[in-house]
């Protein structure tokens, strides 16, 4: 039986500089309660804020140092609990941030009622007397368009309490899945068993024995079904907090409410599944391609992600780091060297695929003074290396967005975040299809493209189609349950499977439960297939050789959120306002497909 790594065992160059950003434990809960302590004079501005410009200025000030050390505490207790979910003290250290986060939201949660009661007029004002003050243009444009939803300091406070608490259902559905969950081994073809984990199930899915695709995937399902009402109960306390929220702040709905405070126009949304189900035929056609392809007689969710060949090719770490850098040399020496070095030297990437490592991938957004860093569980192959490369993308929006803008402009909206990592993921596969003709690699690549376009452009889709559904649902009070939802979800993936995969309908239909996070944060899901529209057209606009193009994209990284995101996306040159960028992904996706029938049919 092949079981993973102990997390004692991983050798120190295949994990993340933890110690970089606190040298131990005990720093760290020394920083948690020296902030917390500090808390007591950003208390002292509250009435104060109106006094004078300079009082307004130290008081910002002072909370940006307060919210750049916050946010450290968070990165370090993330980093010390993902990469060993059963470990207790990173579980403790999970706690201890997100409360030390609430208290600081709560102690700054004066300033924006308090800057509404000063009123426009005088605000503005200050905008033309001092030039330091241009850094909070935008700022105050925000804060007057959101303005009727702005509660009164008290309310605001209270609400700003709510954050610690309200973060418990996310919690407790991570911690069941990555630490609790005990998966039945999977099965190969010998029927010899295979340690099936959070960080190996992917890797299973990927391969190409068959039966233990199937078993895996049923295994990992069936966890995931044993727990169904629990995890049902989760999710719906979970939607029902966001409507608490939407009426506590007067809005109409969930959608409406969590899509005006990114600024993102509600039609996007609605545009981006009204397209997607005008295109749904696209992937009726590749589960045609991919059964002919695997010469199966009947296509089920487990064969999604299995080989089109038995050509194996191996991509180590650091060959993968040479490929990332290669696709992305258009960028400049200064981007890659930043890139390379993260990889190579500083220690950004936590990637041995150990036991109680939480699943999937993300990247930190860190202050200043850190590194970005990224969790991932690598396995020496394409798809690890698309999403090293994806999540490098994010690190390097980090990157220089924290250099470029203070702390309250540079953590940009999710909306923007998914460009730059499906970017970095369109130049790689652009500059590898490009330079290695090989037709088994080709396909090895095109597989590895319509993975990424199978996340972004069908799974998230069709699990915002499930969000509003249930939102709504919650909305008009009526109940959701484990059963309805596993029905809703499985008539959703009937619908984008056609009739030409076999649907398992409580396996398929678990899937809202086996997406720990993404569900967790409000209507997330579909801004994937808004950043994956705004990389391609970005991407296009460097391998086409448009002046200035890396420039602009290097500037749209740079902006954070200091500008409106639909005005951040025009920065890189691309209207994400019309629904062009996402047609044309469509297009893109169509190519893809139908090169890879014509390899794979000769």
């Amino acid at each position: 039986m092949t079981t993973s790594l102990l997390r004692s065992k991983v050798k120190k160059n295949q994990t993340w500089n933890a110690e970089s950003v606190f040298s131990s434990a005990q720093a760290f809960d020394a920083e948690v309660k020296k902030l917390l302590e500090d808390l007591t004079p950003i208390k002292e501005f509250q009435g104060h804020l109106g006094d004078s410009l300079d009082t307004f200025i130290k008081a910002m000030d002072a909370i940006e140092k307060i919210s750049q050390r916050a946010a450290k505490v968070q990165v370090y207790a993330t980093m010390s609990s993902a990469v060993d979910t059963g470990n207790q003290q990173g579980a403790a250290m999970n706690g201890k941030a997100m409360s030390a986060l609430a208290q600081v939201g709560a102690a700054t949660s004066f300033v924006d009622p308090e800057l509404l009661a000063i009123g426009e007029t005088k605000l503005r004002q200050w905008l033309k007397d001092d030039l330091r003050m241009k850094l909070y243009e935008h700022y105050f444009n925000d804060l007057f368009r959101k303005q009727a939803h702005v509660r009164n300091a008290e309310v605001e406070e209270l609400l700003g309490m709510l954050r610690d608490p309200f973060s418990s259902t996310r919690i407790t559905t991570t911690m069941l899945a990555n630490a609790d969950f005990k998966f039945k081994p999977a099965r190969n073809k010998n029927d010899k068993k295979i340690d099936l984990t959070q960080s190996t199930f992917d890797a299973i899915l990927n391969g190409s024995d068959r039966k233990a695709r199937q078993t895996a995937w049923e295994n990992y399902n069936d966890k995931y079904l044993e727990h169904k009402n629990t995890l049902a109960s989760n999710l719906t306390t979970s939607i029902k907090q966001n409507v608490f929220n939407m009426r506590a702040r007067k809005f109409n709905s969930s959608l409406e409410s969590t899509l005006f405070n990114g600024d993102v126009p509600v039609e996007m949304f609605h545009n981006l599944l009204t397209i997607f189900k005008k295109n749904l035929p696209l992937w009726h056609k590749y589960w045609k391609v991919r059964r002919k392809a695997l010469g199966v007689k009947t296509l089920h969710p487990y064969d999604v992600w299995a080989p089109l060949t038995t050509k194996k090719h191996k991509v180590p770490f650091e060959k993968a780091v040479d490929y990332i850098s290669e696709g992305l040399a258009p960028m400049g020496d200064e981007y890659v060297s930043v890139m390379r070095r993260g990889c190579l030297n500083d220690r950004w990437v936590d990637w041995a695929p150990n036991a109680g490592k939480r699943q999937g991938a993300f990247s930190t957004r860190v202050p200043q003074d850190t590194h970005p860093f990224v969790l991932m569980s690598y396995t020496d192959d394409i798809g690890s290396m698309s999403t090293l490369s994806h999540e490098l993308g994010h690190s390097m929006h980090a990157h220089y967005a924290s250099r470029a803008q203070p702390m309250f402009n540079y953590l940009y909206p999710s909306i923007i975040a998914e460009t730059a990592s499906n970017f970095n993921q369109a130049m790689t596969r652009a500059h590898l299809l490009k330079t290695n003709p090989d037709k088994y690699f080709q396909i090895a690549l095109l597989e590895e493209a319509m993975d990424n376009f199978h996340r972004y452009f069908f799974i998230m889709p069709t699990l915002a189609r499930f969000e509003l559904e249930t939102h709504q649902r919650i909305e008009k009070g009526q109940p959701l349950t484990a059963d309805s939802m596993i029905e809703l979800m499985a008539d959703l993936f009937s619908e984008g499977f056609g009739g030409n995969m076999n649907l398992d309908r409580e396996r398929v239909g678990i899937t809202w439960g086996t997406f720990t996070t993404h569900l967790y944060i409000d209507y997330y899901t579909f801004q994937y297939a808004i950043g994956i529209s705004a990389a391609n057209a970005i991407a296009k606009r460097i391998l086409e050789g448009m002046p200035n193009a890396a420039e602009d994209h290097i500037n749209f990284l740079k902006a954070g959120s200091s500008q409106a995101p639909m005005d951040v996306f025009k920065i890189a040159g691309v209207d994400m306002t019309s629904t062009q960028p996402i047609e044309d992904a469509f297009e893109v996706l169509s190519s893809y497909i139908d090169r890879l029938e014509i390899l794979t049919s000769k």
